[in-house]
């Protein structure tokens, strides 16, 4: 019978059965749990993308935002365009996790792919705050109204945000298969819910009877007027701005990149039609959020709630019963579709951190597949920051979208230019339509990511411009000590796994006698060293005298005891000092064996102190110096004794 350690059986039983290593190629998504896993985030962002615009341009220009934020929104989907061709064409080639990553590391060498690397990275940090927090906001907007005017929810925002994330996390950890039945659903039905919302303003708009928001109720965002926009020379400027913050619309297109190896055979051609699929579902979903906007004025709100999507779906319904039963309907569904797209990073972090890591650029740990087949260290990572995050903006919308745009775009850019220079070097069909579109969406990217750094910079978008050198700094920096470790390793000579010294001694530290100091002495004697030597550093003489008495009464070693005076009670000075004499020659090796007792109980950890571990810390830098650690299950030991049963002290 094999016995599991209490933290394992917990383990196993908040996240189930553990898979074994063959079932990953099992571990895959179908087209449709792909559409509902890794387009919810894309799909969700529309939730709050045409919000966004209206947030700009509403405090400039007043009501004529609502005619503004059409050719706006058109803007926006032939940027949509351009990068779904974009995107179509990374997944055609490159069918392996890492998206523009894998692009700009094929094109321009694994130093500036990091840019890509960093910018998808922090994207996705940002992406578990913002969808959340949007979330959140949805369920906030429902308290207001159907809620009768309650608002006794707003203190709520950052704590229920938090908890989402912590169960999103939890979700992914148990496996992907788990996650993408839980998390594919919600796409659908938000799919759904606009719809319904969709037509049943279509319907009221063609009778004549749609109403209007009221644009003058509290809290909502102070208008501007057209002429004060126009004279002092804000028009393009604000446009600009709006455009950007429109821009938060189409985060989350790279994520069935990112995620390509999530989905079944063959790859490339399942992602691109899934890509095809959630780019159409995404032009409807904003530019019919954007149109409801014009013909409603749905405001956005200085706090954030109600949300436009919200005033909409209640101005489409009415207020009766079934209009409140419409309006619950909405933003349940949004809530949801909201929180799942946060899920969609717990799924592309994780795969690209690995990739990364393969390439040596993050530590190794992240290439390690969990008790359930998943990349546990990057979600646990992946959550972690999203929450740091969350509680630094308080969780608020508009203050992390100052955040978003410049990771998202800039790794659009990467993947556009990535695959203009690609072209460029080949010889094939529609090879100057594919270079024209990959071109065209690097240069609109870029200039997404300039007009976000330059009109965002005093709202938190600086955090990001600091962030980028550094992050890329940071992943060089690990890869340089990588290869320098591996430049170490071909330095050697051959055999170098030889003895260097001719002459081996075994120190066994001895605090007690007792039977792991017996475990220690038989296995220095299997080392067959040429001498083993039992040390006890004597700092209380009468307890020293005690311990010599007993070990030479006892028949159990041959190895006699030498006690070594510290009357300064300087037990890992004089560990040293020793150590350094007996390896003064160069030609004598050391091994230090420390004995380290275990104890089931926290009362048997308290009575025995851990002193010679700590000794042994102090020889690591010492040349010809090994400190070994040999553990012993004291409790159990002492379980087999009281049963009359001799333990072995192996």
């Amino acid at each position: 019978m094999t016995l599991e350690r209490p933290v394992y059986r917990v383990k196993r039983r908040l996240l189930g059965k553990p898979l074994t290593t063959a079932r990953v190629g099992e571990e895959k998504l179908s087209n449709g749990t792909a559409l509902g896993v890794l387009a919810s985030d894309c799909i969700s962002s529309s939730a709050y993308g045409s919000e966004e615009m209206l947030r700009v341009l509403v405090p400039v220009v007043g009501a004529a935002a609502f005619t503004l934020v059409m050719p706006v929104t058109g803007a926006i989907l032939a940027v949509l365009l351009l990068l779904t061709l974009c995107y179509s064409d990374v997944v055609s080639i490159y069918t392996r996790a890492g998206g523009s990553y894998v692009v700009a590391r094929e094109n321009f060498g694994p130093n500036v792919a990091q840019v890509a690397a960093v910018a998808l990275l922090v994207d996705y940090i940002v992406t578990v705050a913002v969808q959340v927090s949007a979330g959140t906001n949805a369920l906030i907007s429902l308290a207001h109204l159907a809620g009768n005017g309650w608002t006794g929810l707003d203190h709520l925002q950052l704590p229920v945000s938090a908890g989402v994330i912590v169960l999103l996390g939890y979700g992914n950890l148990r496996g992907i298969r788990e996650a993408g039945r839980m998390f594919a659903l919600p796409a659908y039905l938000f799919m759904a819910a606009m719809g319904l919302v969709f037509l049943v303003a279509g319907v009221r708009g063609l009778m004549g009877d749609l109403p209007h928001a009221d644009l003058g109720a509290a809290g909502v965002v102070p208008l501007g007027t057209p002429q004060d926009g126009w004279l002092y020379g804000a028009s393009l400027f604000i446009v600009l701005r709006a455009f950007a913050n429109g821009g938060s619309s189409l985060t989350g297109l790279e994520a069935i990149s990112n995620g390509i190896s999530a989905f079944r055979e063959p790859q490339g051609r399942n992602a691109r039609r899934t890509l095809v699929v959630m780019s159409c579902v995404l032009a409807v979903l904003v530019l019919g959020v954007s149109t409801l906007a014009h013909f409603t004025h749905a405001v956005p709100y200085s706090d954030g709630t109600p949300t436009v999507i919200a005033q909409e779906a209640r101005l489409a319904f009415g207020n009766g019963a079934v209009g409140t039963a419409g309006l619950v309907l909405v933003q349940l569904a949004t809530a949801l579709v909201l929180y799942t797209g946060a899920n969609t990073p717990f799924t592309g972090f994780p795969f690209l951190a690995s990739f990364v890591a393969q390439d040596r650029f993050l530590p190794r740990v992240l290439t390690r597949r969990g008790h359930r087949l998943a990349f546990s260290n990057g979600i646990v990572t992946l959550a972690a920051l999203s929450l740091a995050l969350l509680l630094v903006t308080g969780a608020s919308v508009d203050r992390l979208v100052a955040l978003y745009a410049i990771g998202v775009f800039t790794a659009f850019t990467m993947a556009g230019s990535g695959l203009t220079a690609y072209h460029l070097r080949r010889r094939e069909p529609l090879r100057r339509l594919k270079i024209v579109a990959n071109a065209l969406a690097a240069a609109v990217s870029a200039a997404v990511v300039l007009v976000f750094a330059v009109t965002k910079f005093t709202e938190g978008a600086w955090l990001v411009v600091v962030i980028f050198p550094l992050g890329v700094w940071v992943l060089i920096r690990i890869n340089r000590e990588y290869r320098r470790e591996a430049a170490a390793l071909e330095r050697l000579p051959r055999g170098a796994d030889r003895p260097r010294t001719h002459h081996h001694q075994v120190f066994v530290l001895v605090e007690t006698l007792d039977l792991a100091t017996l475990k220690a002495l038989r296995y220095a004697h299997e080392l067959r060293p040429d001498n083993v030597r039992a040390v006890h550093f004597a700092i209380d003489t009468a307890r020293a005298e005690r311990l010599s008495a007993r070990w030479a009464s006892t028949s159990a070693t041959s190895v006699e005891l030498e006690l070594v005076d510290c009357p300064d009670r300087r037990l890992r000075h004089a560990m040293r000092e020793l150590a350094v004499r007996t390896t003064r020659d160069e030609d004598t090796s050391l091994t230090v064996l420390v004995p380290r007792r275990m104890y089931a109980n926290a009362l048997g950890k308290l009575l025995h102190r851990g002193t010679g571990e700590k000794m042994a810390r102090t020889l690591d830098q010492l040349p010809h110096v090994v400190v070994t650690i040999l553990p012993f299950n004291a409790s159990h030991a002492m379980r087999a004794l009281e049963s009359h049963h001799l333990p072995d002290v192996n």
